[in-house]
């Protein structure tokens, strides 16, 4: 889901990003935009291809073009920036988790036991950003 500012700051990088897309997604994107149909929370979201988002290139595109400027979240989502924090239905933050609370996605950085390194010291900037 993006938000309004978050869509204005995505068109006036558009140009810089495109280039570093996959080509199917570049593709998508100068035909029909980057926003679907879909909407969350009533705020629309970014479109898919070949089941990853079209900013996927090799990680996130948006991720690496707001490091290389100084700040990995400049341009991505406030969403995707959280993941995996997420508020749980009690309105609690979260770190959602393979087979824990309902999860549905079967993506291994959801996995406890892919890495030995705690949630809390791998999702420092994470946990940073969701308490701005």
């Amino acid at each position: 889901m993006l938000y309004d500012d978050e869509v204005t700051r995505l068109d006036g990088k558009l140009p810089d990003i495109l280039p570093l897309l996959r080509a199917g997604a570049r593709e998508l994107i100068e035909k029909r935009g980057y926003l679907s149909g879909r909407r969350k929370c009533g705020l629309p979201m970014a479109r898919v291809v070949s089941g990853w988002c079209v900013f996927f290139n090799d990680g996130c595109v948006l991720h690496r073009i707001g490091a290389a400027e100084g700040d990995a979240f400049r341009y991505k989502p406030s969403i995707c920036s959280l993941f995996p924090l997420d508020k749980g239905a009690d309105g609690e933050w979260r770190v959602r988790q393979k087979g824990y609370d309902g999860e549905i996605w079967d993506l291994f950085c959801l996995d406890p036991s892919a890495s030995a390194k705690p949630a809390a010291e791998s999702l420092v900037a994470e946990i940073a950003l969701a308490e701005r």
